[in-house]
């Protein structure tokens, strides 16, 4: 049996909600031409989805943040949501603070590097029944993307342990180093409707050790998000991810009682509700 142990936002137009509010504050800069402008999102979402894991064991999570970007191409921010105690043994939030600078090339082409952490207050593996030694699901990645019109492609590189993943949980290394590389699509089919396409993979150094041999929790991940903006300042989305990986993941066991497994990734659907501002 395989704990939980992972967390792009719930594929918001197949985005995490941040960089939407991150673009959408960059095109507000934009037009007002001012040195900074300030973002916000609130939603409301039937499942959080990260990187193609379910982070509420498949139940309803409220969502919000706000960005700040500047002229100069400096960008930072912080998002929320409620995740499962089931992943993330202690904790109920999970915050997540970054910042970045980017820059265009010319009117198609742009890139972009920067941090990004993620916080899980309260949350440690001391909280786990049974109990694992103290280790905190504390992240930091740092990232990199490149931006042609509708298309972007991004690296991101954990500077420490991903998401607590160590020998503490029975695997045989650390795993400094994961890496995810991500392919997005942001497609306007209209003036209120948007499609988003996603395709990533996530390649973790480590392998779940036990009786039958190692596991290699290394995965990847699809979705595909279909937006309607049905006021100036409201959405609403209709969403789908598939993690493949079946073998590992179709039996997580929670960590609060390890005789209860869900299936976190495979093919799941979603809806969400945002608010803009």
């Amino acid at each position: 049996m395989k704990h939980g142990i992972l967390r792009t936002v719930i594929l918001a137009a197949a985005l995490p909600l941040c960089d939407c509010a991150l673009a959408q504050a960059a095109d507000a800069g934009d037009a007002n031409a001012s040195d900074y402008t300030v973002a916000g999102n609130v939603a409301v979402a039937s499942d959080y989805m990260f990187r193609g894991i379910t982070q509420t064991w498949g139940r309803a999570a409220i969502q919000g943040g706000g960005d700040l970007t500047t002229k100069s191409g400096f960008a930072a921010g912080f998002w929320a949501s409620s995740i499962s105690e089931r992943s993330y043994p202690g904790g109920a939030m999970e915050l997540d603070l970054y910042g970045s600078y980017g820059a265009n090339f010319n009117d198609d082409w742009s890139w972009r590097a920067g941090l990004y952490g993620y916080v899980y207050p309260g949350a440690d593996l001391d909280q786990a029944k049974p109990k694992y030694a103290a280790r905190s699901f504390n992240t930091l990645e740092a990232n990199v993307a490149l931006t042609w019109k509708w298309l972007t492609l991004k690296y991101s590189r954990s500077l420490g342990d991903y998401f607590a993943i160590d020998t503490e949980q029975g695997y045989n290394r650390d795993s400094h180093g994961t890496g995810y590389l991500q392919l997005d699509a942001s497609l306007p089919l209209s003036e209120t409707w948007n499609l988003a396409l996603h395709a990533a993979h996530t390649s973790i150094p480590s392998r779940l050790v036990g009786a039958g041999g190692s596991a290699d929790p290394s995965y990847s991940d699809f979705g595909g998000t279909l937006r309607y903006q049905f006021s100036t300042h409201w959405n609403a989305s209709l969403g789908a991810t598939h993690a493949t990986n079946k073998s590992f993941y179709q039996h997580t066991a929670s960590f609060l009682d390890p005789t209860e497994l869900k299936n976190v990734g495979g093919s799941r659907g979603f809806v969400m509700l945002q608010g803009t501002f």
